[in-house]
């Protein structure tokens, strides 16, 4: 079997099949006295209807099946002997001029996966993260840990930055209550950021009970463009001032993050441990990012536009996924796939260029390898071997861990290859970035 690919745009080609008349009808009669057998028409008993009948009630939509059944054959059948490497049919085009009473042709417009050639990735540069971490970082976890487990206690002292306040507000604009502009029983710590600074400012030296009217003006790029450049008065009342108390770090705290015996020692251990591994984890992200980053700039390749669709697809039903685990409604929330182009792009382009470099380099991970994932994931949990017991249960959860495992190696073969610089960042620099 031989056949002429047309070459598009793109990555798009075309191929006319050609089907034979006699095979096509030769499989609408078989089908048709199938369709005999068990057909039910009136005034007769089912199965004996005659056969021209039959014909006259069924045969359109048999021959429709037959014919359509036969052009994807004939496709699968052609691009198989053709050694083509589809990477999604895009459809089948009629030929209105049939050249030949014997054939049927019809045209199939397909896309192909590009040819792939790894670039010089020598010529590249990654950044290697590094972050610096010691007894100043645990501190300053500790720190973080305690603010999170912050009592308030009610005082009768004027309000200072750091209190909580719990206020009601209405504000005017020229006279005029606004949208958003008035709430009750409103709670925040002052000092933080969560109003504007003229609004904090007018709430710092008030007691519970005071009424005070402070004036703000909103600014030019606030978010609230109905607001926005316009001075607003504010009639704020006090209902409550909350001081912050912070748990002392002894053995009750301990117990809380925790540590069974309540050992402060034990703790600190601990949060060095995980501290460490978060802090490796945000490192080496940024470090696969700069790796792969290099690997698509020496190798540009042309992405099939439909894996391109289905991806920013896949995309968006997930992104919705997430705002409905968050409690949130996305049932009617607009996410066109096209938010998401770009990002599927290269999420395709990569898959495509990584599997070939895989292939080539031999960059499949070993078992040890994969047990090592499992083994980093398994151990922030409480119980490490349920973990990996679960993981080993079946194959099907191996999936993800073998993923990574080759994505490094593939980070580690660029590390090689490329040119490396160190990048050195703080920590909190590192914890400051969601990875």
């Amino acid at each position: 079997m031989s056949a002429a690919v047309e070459k598009l745009e793109n990555l798009e080609r075309r191929i006319v099949l050609s089907l034979p008349w006699d095979s096509i009808n030769a499989k609408v009669a078989e089908r048709l006295k199938n369709t005999q057998k068990r057909a039910k028409v009136d005034g007769f008993r089912p199965g004996k209807a005659p056969l021209k009948m039959v014909d006259a009630i069924y045969g359109s939509s048999v021959r429709d099946e037959v014919l359509n059944d036969s052009v994807q054959q004939t496709f699968a059948e052609t691009v198989l002997a053709e050694k083509i490497d589809v990477a999604a049919l895009l459809g089948f085009d009629a030929i209105e001029e049939q050249s030949d009473e014997k054939v049927f042709q019809v045209a199939a417009r397909f896309e192909v996966y590009p040819e792939i050639q790894i670039g010089d990735l020598g010529a590249q540069e990654v950044s290697k993260t590094t972050v610096e971490a010691g007894e100043a970082e645990i501190d300053k976890t500790i720190e973080v840990l305690r603010q999170q487990r912050t009592r308030f206690n009610r005082v009768t002292r004027e309000a200072k930055n750091g209190d909580r306040v719990i206020i009601d507000f209405a504000g005017k604009i020229d006279g005029e209550a606004f949208a958003g502009g008035s709430s009750a029983n409103y709670p925040f710590v002052l000092g933080k950021g969560q109003m504007l600074p003229e609004f904090e400012a007018g709430i710092a030296g008030m007691k519970e009970g005071d009424v005070k009217e402070v004036s703000v003006n909103f600014p030019d790029d606030y978010h609230g463009k109905d607001v926005a450049g316009k001075t607003a008065v504010f009639t704020i009342t006090l209902n409550n001032v909350a001081e912050a108390i912070l748990p002392e770090v002894d053995a009750e705290f301990a117990k809380a993050l925790g540590v069974a015996d309540g050992d402060v020692v034990k703790m600190r251990e601990e949060i060095r441990k995980n501290l460490n591994r978060e802090i490796k984890r945000r490192a080496d992200a940024q470090t696969k990012e700069s790796a792969l980053n290099a690997l698509l700039a020496a190798t540009p390749i042309d992405v099939p536009k439909s894996l391109t669709a289905q991806e920013a697809e896949r995309m968006a039903a997930e992104m919705k996924q997430n705002f409905t685990a968050q409690g949130m409604d996305a049932k009617n929330l607009d996410l066109p796939a096209g938010m998401f182009t770009e990002q599927a792009q290269r999420r395709v382009a990569l898959g495509l260029i990584v599997s070939k470099l895989v292939g080539e380099e031999k960059l499949e991970p070993t078992e040890e390898q994969v047990k090592q994932v499992v083994a980093d994931f398994s151990e922030s949990y409480e119980d490490p071997q349920e973990v990996i017991d679960w993981y080993y249960s079946d194959k099907k959860n191996l999936e993800g861990p073998t993923s990574l495992a080759i994505e490094a190696n593939v980070v580690d073969y660029i590390l090689g290859k490329a040119k490396v610089t160190e990048k050195i960042v703080t920590f909190d620099e590192i914890m400051g970035q969601q990875a």
